[in-house]
């Protein structure tokens, strides 16, 4: 088991945040997230009452250059 399911999206953008990436905006209900020396962006999906689905998740890992372990660290 994985560990990325039932994941609230504004405990996601903190963890990301733990990992040096800043909030740049907000576009409706997604919060983009930037980080410096990176040249992708993080665009999360902050749904009232919904989960972030575990293959966005798992994307959103890989394109911040995080292993899934560090980021479930970083998560507790």
């Amino acid at each position: 088991m994985s560990g990325l399911h039932n994941l609230k999206p504004n405990r996601v953008v903190k963890t990301f945040e733990k990992a040096g990436w800043q909030i740049a905006r907000q576009t409706g209900s997604h919060i983009i997230l930037s980080k410096e020396g990176h040249t992708s962006i993080l665009s999360i999906p902050v749904h009232k009452g919904k989960t972030i689905k575990q293959g966005l998740l798992r994307k959103l890992i890989e394109n911040a250059g995080l292993s899934v372990e560090e980021f479930l660290n970083l998560y507790k």
